[in-house]
């Protein structure tokens, strides 16, 4: 055999590789990457939708001399079989470029290094013209045209990427300048969840601004909200390397505020959203799934996993360029497989008990979870509350037996299948009632109770001493501190 060289034809190949998949959000997630690989703290988004539209990414990384620029824009300038720096969050050497020009036909990249500026171009009508890959070395007066280019010269050190031309990132629409500003939103937000642990804490590794907005991170687990219930991590070593996986359960939607429930992908987005996350050196590349070892149900919407990997392990992970996408080897798979099950139980608890604590020993609930020998249950009301008791107190005897009818009724049409359907699709429990209204309620029931006991007054004090246990006043302890304060000081 005679070896042959056929080097691909340089502009079929760029305006080919311009469809590999990019979003806009994506494309400048992956300019991120590189400003947290070279070691920046700061990253600046800018854009302008008028004239000549642009966006630029400006960091305080290390920058590059002339001649690791050059190489920077090269495509395929690293092997994905090279062992990287653990920050590193790059792969195959063509994000930089792929990303880009996915989105613009004329992509400009400026470094700083050691006070010395360089800057290069890829422009792919230039590329055309001249059928070669034919990257432009620009010259002082290139350089005093790149937009945002005197934010570049106030650090010591940096980088610069601006897209101009962007007729792909725009394409099919009419109305440009609003075209360009729904996508730097969805950016914001995708960079918001991306990056949310680079941006995190009171003084975080990390600041990004959107036209000098701060991006603020979303935490998809919510770890500041109480009634999160976070399960014992776990963690796989595989050739060497550690994979950590550390399971959540959210709190059920009732219990969350409205920015919250956006937070956590909103209503719709919470069974969208379920399944486990993928951090690859820390930075989310993968979401909202349960990679086929579980279905998404409404039950388990709530269940979330964090699967931290390091970049040593990319080949096992089928990392894909956009680093979008990563499914996991076997030796993972089944890991992931024996706490399925478990997080998913977990879930449905959330659903099965919320409102109920009946599980609490510490409270007397309204109803009783019955466990039966045949492996079903039943939901009965207990008989061991003391409002039910002070009731049949009330009752005349010859009424008893009516009155537990009403009540074995009441457990019997119980409407399951209703129940059931208003939790999985979050419809949020409670009255419309006002605060003081609800007071007043629970005020008058409190004091029929007490009312009931008045000829028992050793039992009517220690149901006073407790009512804050009972159901409803265990719900809103506040009000049932007044309540008992009220009767205490008559």
């Amino acid at each position: 055999m005679k070896p042959r060289s056929t080097p691909p034809v340089a502009s079929t190949l760029l305006e080919a590789m311009r469809a590999i998949g990019y979003s806009f959000e994506t494309a400048v997630a992956d300019i991120v990457d590189n400003s947290i690989a070279a070691g920046a703290t700061s990253v600046a988004v800018n854009f302008s939708p008028f004239d000549d539209a642009y966006v630029a990414v400006s960091d305080n990384g290390d920058g590059m001399t002339q001649d690791e620029l050059f190489e920077a824009m090269r495509h395929g300038s690293r092997s994905p079989l090279t062992v990287r720096a653990e920050r590193d969050l790059g792969r195959f050497g063509l994000g930089l470029k792929t990303a880009s020009l996915s989105q613009c036909r004329r992509m400009t990249v400026v470094s700083m290094r050691d006070g010395s500026v360089s800057g290069a171009e890829w422009d792919l009508d230039e590329v055309n013209r001249l059928q070669d890959w034919a990257l432009l070395e620009l010259d002082d007066s290139d350089l005093r045209s790149v937009p945002c280019i005197e934010d570049l010269r106030l650090e010591s050190a940096g980088t610069l990427v601006v897209w101009r031309q962007l007729d792909r990132a725009l394409a099919g629409e009419s109305n440009l300048s609003k075209a360009l500003q729904d996508r730097i939103d969805r950016a914001r937000e995708h960079i918001a969840l991306v990056f949310h642990r680079f941006l995190e804490g009171a003084s975080p590794e990390l600041t990004i601004t959107i036209n000098e907005i701060p991006v603020q991170p979303v935490d998809p687990f919510l770890r500041s909200r109480k009634g999160r219930q976070a399960l014992p991590s776990e963690k796989l070593v595989i050739e060497g390397q550690t994979v950590t996986i550390e399971p959540h359960i959210l709190p059920h939607i009732s219990k969350l505020t409205a920015q919250e429930v956006a937070l956590a992908g909103g209503e719709d987005g919470l069974r969208r959203n379920q399944g486990f996350y993928v951090y690859r050196n820390r930075r989310l590349i993968n979401w909202g799934t349960w990679f086929r070892l579980a279905k998404q149900e409404e039950m388990t919407k709530l269940a979330r996993v964090i699967v931290d990997i390091p970049n040593a392990l990319d080949h096992l992970w089928s990392l894909d360029i956009k680093k979008s996408t990563a499914h996991p080897p076997e030796a993972v798979r089944r890991g992931l497989a024996q706490i399925v099950d478990r997080i998913g139980e977990r879930s449905r608890r959330v659903y099965t008990f919320r409102g109920n604590k009946g599980w609490d020993t510490k409270f007397v609930p309204a109803w009783k979870r019955i466990e039966l020998r045949s492996g079903r249950f039943r939901y009965e009301i207990n008989r061991e509350h003391d409002l039910f008791g002070a009731l049949r107190q009330g009752v005349p005897e010859s009424s008893g037996p009516l009155l537990e009818r009403f009540v074995q009724m009441i457990e019997e049409s119980f409407p399951f299948d209703a129940a059931y359907a208003d939790m999985a699709g979050d419809k949020r429990i409670g009255s419309d009632e006002t605060a003081v209204e609800e007071e007043a309620r629970l005020y008058d029931t409190a004091s029929r109770l007490m009312d009931a006991l008045e000829s028992l007054p050793e039992v009517r004090a220690v149901t006073l001493q407790r009512l804050h246990l009972l159901e409803p006043f265990n719900q809103h302890p506040v009000i049932a501190a007044r309540i008992k304060e009220k009767f205490r000081c008559p």
